[in-house]
């Protein structure tokens, strides 16, 4: 893949998913990324339980990939000199530190502009950087998937709220949005010479996710999710085996006369009661009853098999180790293998923009403080002085 990022270096200083994740696809995009760890512990999501084998912390790996690591204290005046120097030669400065927490470790837009002006200053957040609630933590599972609506509107149908659907869900959503912001920031200080501050909240991604939604409720105080759809060809119907066939033929008469041949009923085609969009919508509950009891007769593997040449819009329902088989995403590299520093092979999602056709690769994360020794020699540091920071505690 063209590395679009290549000789861009990027300073984070950030924890858990959200901000990280979006250096990863940074990183995966070419940039070298430089995350500052705190000495004693590390990234917090270092120490959070993680499934699987306890050697693979998949969701670090994911949101940490291809990044060198620097333990720093960041509390002491020698730690900070230390960020200064290695911001004065990068490009882009990420973090999610609240911002009280910015202003005590001396880390905010001010601080690190001194040291390099033309940097771009990324602040991921929960709420936001305005506002009463702007300094209040928060992570996805609050500020992304309760707090805009989106769990209300996935909740079952006896109104229980639903967790978040995947570890992460919101953060590595998000990070997107951060990456994006953090291309267009440097496509204009490369146009005008001026470096832009960008501000990133799980708030927003999470409203932006579900502006079609609000955007309704705004002019209809009466309007709920999810509606209940006319259209017998925009519905979930399960299978004999107990899965599950999702179609979305918006055109629904006109896929109607196509799939009547395919489930072996082709007097449907020419049943006058599906004969157009609105015959359609008018028996609508006739169609829908029809499919359910045919889709019922046959495996979803069986009815994969009879709709693979159908025009219309379907798709198996699969849940995520169904994902990791998805001819699709095979095709596509949706999905590659990583190797632990011991060799143990794992398994992560592919960065979803491509360039020239190609996936872009990535490596592991890094250990703590893997690339500490190197990047201090890097600035020229000599060894007795960074073995005297050491014993001092600022650096690991």
């Amino acid at each position: 893949m063209t590395a679009v990022l290549n000789g861009v270096r990027v300073v984070e200083v950030a924890e858990h998913g959200f901000v990280p994740a979006a250096g990863a696809l940074l990183s995966d995009w070419g940039a070298e990324v430089i995350k500052i760890e705190p000495t004693v512990r590390g990234d917090a999501a270092r120490g959070l339980v993680s499934a699987g084998p306890m050697d693979v912390h998949v969701l670090f790996q994911s949101a940490n990939r291809g990044k060198k690591s620097l333990a720093l204290d960041l509390s002491e005046e020698a730690g900070r000199e230390i960020l200064y120097r290695i911001v004065a030669t990068a490009d882009v400065f990420l973090t999610n530190k609240l911002s009280k927490v910015r202003e005590r470790l001396r880390i905010d837009v001010e601080q690190i502009r001194a040291h390099n002006p033309n940097i771009v200053y990324v602040r991921g957040s929960g709420q936001g950087e305005r506002g009463e609630q702007a300094d209040r933590g928060s992570y996805d599972l609050l500020s992304f998937w309760h707090r805009t609506g989106t769990s209300v509107a996935t909740r079952s149908r006896d109104g229980e709220i639903p967790f978040l659907p995947a570890p992460g869900f919101g953060d590595f959503t998000g990070s997107m949005y951060i990456a994006g912001g953090v291309m267009g920031a440097l496509f204009h200080r490369g146009r005008t010479g001026e470096a832009p501050v960008v501000d990133v909240s799980l708030l927003a991604t999470g409203m932006w996710s579900m502006g079609g939604a609000i955007a309704v409720a705004a002019i209809d105080d009466t309007w709920n999710w999810p509606p209940r759809l006319r259209n017998p060809l925009s519905a979930i119907y399960r299978t004999k085996d107990d899965r599950w066939l999702a179609f979305s033929c918006l055109q629904a008469a006109h896929y109607w006369a196509l799939l009547a041949p395919v489930i072996g009923r082709p007097e449907l085609a020419t049943d006058p009661r599906f004969s157009d969009h609105q015959a359609m919508f008018a028996n609508s509950a006739d169609a829908s009853a029809i499919l359910t009891e045919v889709f019922l007769e046959r495996t979803l593997d069986q009815w994969s098999a009879a709709l693979a040449d159908f025009s219309g819009q379907w798709v198996p329902v699969q849940d995520v180790k169904d994902v990791l088989h998805d001819p699709q995403a095979l095709a596509n590299d949706y999905l590659q293998t990583c190797h632990t520093d011991s060799g143990r092979p794992f398994t992560l999602v592919s960065a979803p923009v491509q360039f020239d056709g190609q996936a872009a690769s990535s490596s592991r994360a890094p250990g703590f403080n893997e690339h500490g020794d190197s990047i201090l020699t890097g600035l020229g540091i000599a060894w007795d002085h960074i073995v005297d920071l050491k014993v001092r505690g600022v650096v690991a």
